[in-house]
């Protein structure tokens, strides 16, 4: 995904075509997804135009869950998941990518293909430099057996957040499916608070929210450091609810290619 990335100025405004494809996707349907491969807050920034950049996901669960969401999926305890993420920015306000591949070492050391995913992000431009910003991220997933019940999967993620000068505020209400009716989408919120120290340390509080089959909450502290080209993330997170992961690690390593 993005995360402190090199943006232009100019360009179309986005949310004309934000809402039109907004439309056409709310006929989507879904469910909650078992696994997490990726914990991030968007923030609205992409890779500029003609570039590619490279972030790559690291999720470990020193204590987790026992037992797996359905019958053959991941086991959470003492696994590692990930994957890295190949992005392009197209314009100033569009970014394309793709995950490739999902991958996870389980507990006993087996090492599985987890699937592949696609996604368009829009956003208006130069969403650092601006008070309020927003975007809309749009993700198609092909999952192998253990890593979700349903072979095809997708997200739509809106994101609206405000600068308030050292502080950030940004909200992630994404809307998760199956494709299997409209009625079924699953509601899967994200936030984040940030507070800026100088301009490439960041600390900040991230709350995760699943209110799909099986309701959870998690809130992660989060150190992030970044320059115009490369970033690191690493956050702790705690389950605030039983089916949560008591305990879950996370790392990004961001590069501009």
């Amino acid at each position: 995904m993005v995360h402190k990335r090199v943006g232009t100025a100019g360009g179309a405004d986005p949310v004309g075509r934000c809402s039109a494809l907004l439309a056409c996707v709310l006929a989507w349907a879904g469910a909650a997804r078992a696994q997490t491969d990726e914990i991030q807050v968007y923030d609205a920034e992409i890779t500029g135009p003609g570039r590619f950049n490279l972030t790559w996901h690291n999720n470990f669960t020193p204590s987790g869950r026992r037992q797996a969401a359905f019958p053959g999926g991941v086991i959470a305890d003492h696994t590692l998941n990930g994957v890295p993420e190949w992005a392009y920015g197209v314009t100033e306000w569009l970014e394309a990518g793709t995950y490739l591949p999902l991958y996870t070492r389980t507990a006993d050391g087996r090492l599985l293909f987890d699937g592949v995913k696609l996604r368009a992000l829009l956003v208006v431009p130069d969403a650092h430099d601006r008070t309020v910003f927003y975007g809309l991220n749009f993700e198609f997933s092909y999952n192998a057996p253990q890593w979700d019940m349903r072979r095809f999967t997708g997200e739509i993620r809106p994101i609206i957040g405000v600068h308030l000068g050292r502080l950030d505020l940004i909200a992630n209400p994404i809307l998760d499916t199956d494709f299997d009716g409209l009625g079924k989408l699953a509601f899967a919120p994200a936030t984040r608070v940030a507070y800026r120290i100088g301009d490439q340390l960041a600390l900040a509080l991230e709350h995760y929210a699943d209110f799909g089959p099986q309701p959870s909450q998690s809130l992660f502290a989060v150190f992030d450091y970044s320059s115009s080209s490369s970033g690191i993330e690493f956050g702790i997170g705690r389950g605030l609810t039983h089916s949560s992961d008591p305990c879950v690690l996370k790392l990004m390593l961001m590069r501009d290619l």
